[in-house]
């Protein structure tokens, strides 16, 4: 499995709102096409696309686009994150 968890930040929260995007904290091998995938046999939600970053602290993140409106903020919502 290579999501480990979603993402908790003001900045996050704010994306699933406004850009129904999710952040995931995913394994250094994960590849898009692999985020994707786990993400949508996951949380059942087709996902629109997903751009990945390494951040300052050494975590692999995933930005996941939902191609439904406001699918992010149900997948949120699963997740107990808002």
């Amino acid at each position: 499995m290579h999501i480990q968890y979603a993402l908790t930040t003001e900045r996050s929260v704010a994306l699933i709102e406004k850009e129904n995007k999710l952040v995931f904290v995913v394994s250094e091998k994960a590849s898009k096409h692999e985020v994707k995938e786990e993400v949508e046999k996951a949380y059942q939600e087709k996902v629109a696309s997903v751009r990945t970053l390494n951040d300052l602290k050494g975590r692999k993140k995933a930005i996941v686009k939902f191609a439904r409106k406001g699918a992010a903020s149900d997948v949120a919502a699963k997740l107990k994150l808002i």
